[in-house]
């Protein structure tokens, strides 16, 4: 997984762009059969529209020396993204409105956007900044901005069940490792592992899209298939360091996926669990209300928290082997756990008579027998959305004590065991 970040590392993604399509025929490599989509500038996706394509050659800040101060060969990020094309002679005062560095991290080069907004910049470690003389600088930025199309990959793995896990990553950074990198390379190691996998309960669903409009372009032309089908989901991000384990829940917060993550990451140390009001990436669609897709965003370090985010610092020193790992570990345990998770549902509507199945008290009493009370309880949860785990762990009681209840129950035609998780 180093590997394939080391080798994706120099190319500058964008949203749109050459970038993205790059990257997509590399991750291809590994996942044979990856369909790459192209919508077109100007499709409308909910209440947004796809961008113009946005591709970039070069670009270089000359000082009144005629030295290069900043050049776009020496790193990408030292262009805003979607700057418009640009060859000026300006000022040290009227470049300045163009400059943009971090006071904070006067080291590092600051990563910017402009996607929605026309406009055009360089940045720069703020240490340079500070630095630059009086004089005429010339600014030259070779892009182009205009119709093409937002591209997209996309891949299915087969399961026994058309029921699906859908599992979202983002491609629309540029030298940015563990911030952009290390959620594709982990969907790569994952989606490999499942492929070894000789029996699969559920259908894998992989998208690699560009952050934001990409999943809203996405999530509006496959809503329908999305809603029919998807079981569980997860979001993929900032999951290569070597830092905290993170999980950040979905919408509701107490959906079976929030309750298998919680589970794996009680596993892990240090561990973090995030609210929903702490969103920030892809969740943001994928949970919104009217799409409401149960899934949750698994992280190591989770974005804006760690030193280096948005920076030239995001190095492939911060994206480490045994970070990489850790965050392919973490995924594929909550993938185990959801697919070994038993569920059941009631044949019964409402609360069936457990008396004349033997079940019950046969004179009544003031108080209910532990054992018929585990009962009603299990009759109440099983749902389809609660596990027997879930049961055990709501109850406070030992699995197996739950597991003995269940059986019981289906012996007597009071449940039925489910071939996986309900759809809610």
């Amino acid at each position: 997984m180093h590997e394939l970040a080391t080798r994706l590392f120099p190319i500058c993604r964008s949203i749109t762009g050459d970038g993205v399509r790059e990257t997509l025929k590399i991750l291809g490599e590994f996942l044979p059969g990856l369909n790459v989509v192209e919508v077109p500038s100007g499709t409308q996706a909910f209440d947004w529209t796809v961008p113009d394509e946005w591709n970039i050659r070069g670009a270089y800040l000359t000082a009144p020396d005629g030295q290069r101060v900043v050049d776009f060969a020496d790193s990408n990020v030292h262009v805003v993204s979607y700057s418009t094309p640009v060859d000026v002679e300006l000022s040290l005062e009227q470049l300045q409105e163009h400059l943009h560095s971090d006071e904070l991290l006067p080291d590092a080069i600051p990563y910017v956007t402009s996607y929605y907004n026309r406009n055009w910049g360089f940045c720069l470690p703020h240490s340079q900044r500070v630095s630059l003389t009086d004089g005429t600088y010339r600014a030259v930025i070779d892009s182009t901005l205009e119709p093409g199309h937002l591209t997209y990959g996309e891949f299915v793995i087969p399961g026994e069940s058309d029921e699906e896990v859908f599992i979202s990553t983002y491609i629309c950074h540029p030298s940015l490792a563990n911030n952009e990198l290390s959620g594709p390379v982990v969907a790569v190691g994952l989606a490999r592992w499942l492929m070894s996998v000789p029996k699969r309960r559920y259908t894998y669903r992989f998208v690699f899209v560009p952050e934001s409009i990409g999943a809203i372009t996405y999530t509006s032309r496959n809503l329908e298939h999305l809603r029919e089908r998807v079981i569980a989901g997860f979001n993929l991000t900032c999951i290569g360091d070597d830092g905290d384990y993170s999980y950040l829940a979905s919408r509701l917060g107490n959906l079976p996926i929030d309750r298998i993550a919680r589970r794996v990451l009680a596993t892990r140390s240090p561990a973090v669990e995030y609210s929903y009001l702490d969103r920030g990436s892809d969740e943001r669609t994928y949970c919104a209300p009217g799409i409401d897709l149960p899934l949750v965003s698994l992280m190591r370090t989770k974005y804006g928290a760690y030193r280096e985010y948005h920076t030239s610092l995001d190095d492939l020193t911060v994206v480490t082997p045994s970070g990489l790992q850790g965050g392919l570990d973490l995924v594929r345990d909550c993938i185990k756990m959801l697919d070994g998770s038993e569920y059941y549902q009631t044949t019964v509507l409402a609360e069936p008579q457990l008396g004349k199945r033997g079940l019950y008290h046969a004179m009544h009493a003031r108080t209910v027998a532990d054992i018929i009370l585990l009962r009603t309880h299990v009759l109440t949860y099983a749902d389809g959305q609660h596990s027997v785990q879930d049961m055990a762990d709501l109850f406070g009681l030992p699995l197996e004590e739950v597991q003995e209840i269940v059986q019981e129950l289906v012996e007597h035609d009071l449940l039925v065991k489910l071939p996986g998780m309900r759809a809610s």
